[in-house]
């Protein structure tokens, strides 16, 4: 399932070709793909018909489009906003109309004409695990953005209001995530891995930043050091990070940006997928350590036994 950066890439890609255009017609091949729209193909038409794409949001990975409706007053709050939940599978294409219809297309929005942009957004989804709904926008507690975007506005998507900012976000609490996480009674993949807490890491980044912090999994988070913890958060940002750079992680051809083209992450990955191989670090410094996989949560975790000692004290 795509993480933080894989959306984040089809965020950028998305407002660059977007926003500030307006929806001009839908097409609904499989009204599967907008199950989670409760009123439906009709009135999820109805909403996006004439509606401007103000911009493209991303909190964790979360992603959606405030929408202004046709003859609304310039300057107010949008309100609502098209969601966008990837899955598995589901991927968001800009594509000309001449384009022959990929195998897998389930929604089709059609845009105003923009100096030569393309004029389609579609939804291909091969396993349906994602979607598309239109939904509400509520104002953030904090008075701040509601999450990444071009012209941040403090409303977020209902959906996403319960979870943590991520590490990428500008108003991310160092400080608010530290304080929960040590008030939490678990392991620190788990304190990772909830959304409530921070953001947008899964289990491939979670694996990635672990090993670049250079801790265990299991590492008790009550007993976490507030150096530890900043050094957590920084490794996540700093991997993110990079994945970013590099288009984000693709292990296979589901994941796609706007363009239909794949991230290439996966050739820098130092933990994650590589049971087995000689841990990069201690190779550098003349050591000889193995990646090992492990059960962890119905999933698999990866760590090198040197750099990253299982904690007497471990709490799965």
């Amino acid at each position: 399932m795509p993480e933080l950066p894989e959306v984040e890439v089809v965020r950028r890609g998305l407002a660059r070709w977007v926003r500030g255009r307006t929806i001009t017609g839908v097409d609904v091949m499989d009204p599967r793909s907008i199950r989670r729209h409760a009123l439906g193909t009709e009135d999820f038409i109805g909403n996006l018909g004439h509606a401007t794409v103000l911009d493209v949001v991303r909190r964790g990975k979360f992603l959606w489009m405030p929408l202004q409706a046709e003859g609304s007053r310039e300057g107010t709050l949008p309100g609502v906003a098209l969601m966008a939940h990837l899955g598995m599978s589901g991927q968001l294409l800009m594509q000309d109309p001449d384009v022959p219809d990929e195998k897998h297309l389930k929604v089709r929005l059609r845009l105003s004409s923009s100096d030569g942009m393309p004029e389609e957004l579609r939804f291909v989804d091969q396993r349906i695990f994602g979607g598309l709904f239109v939904t509400s926008l509520v104002p953030t507690p904090d008075g701040q953005p509601g999450g990444q975007g071009e012209t941040p506005l403090p409303e977020i998507a209902e959906e996403a209001a319960h979870i943590a900012r991520d590490p990428l976000d500008p108003y991310f609490s160092f400080d608010d995530f530290y304080t929960k996480v040590k008030g939490r009674r678990t392991g620190l993949k788990r304190a990772l891995l909830d959304q409530g807490l921070i953001s947008g890491i899964g289990n491939i980044y979670a694996d990635e930043a672990l090993w670049r912090a250079k801790l265990h999994y299991a590492r008790p988070t009550d007993t976490l050091r507030r150096a530890d913890a900043f050094r957590i958060v920084e490794a996540a940002r700093e991997v993110m990070g990079d994945a970013l750079a590099a288009g984000g992680t693709s292990f296979d051809s589901l994941y796609v940006n706007v363009n239909g083209d794949s991230g290439y992450f996966a050739r820098s990955l130092d933990a994650y997928g590589r049971a087995g191989e000689p841990c990069r670090r201690c190779a550098a410094v003349g050591l000889a350590s193995i990646i090992k996989r492990e059960q962890f949560m119905n999933r698999s975790s990866y760590r090198c036994p040197v750099c990253q000692p299982k904690p007497r004290n471990a709490r799965w």
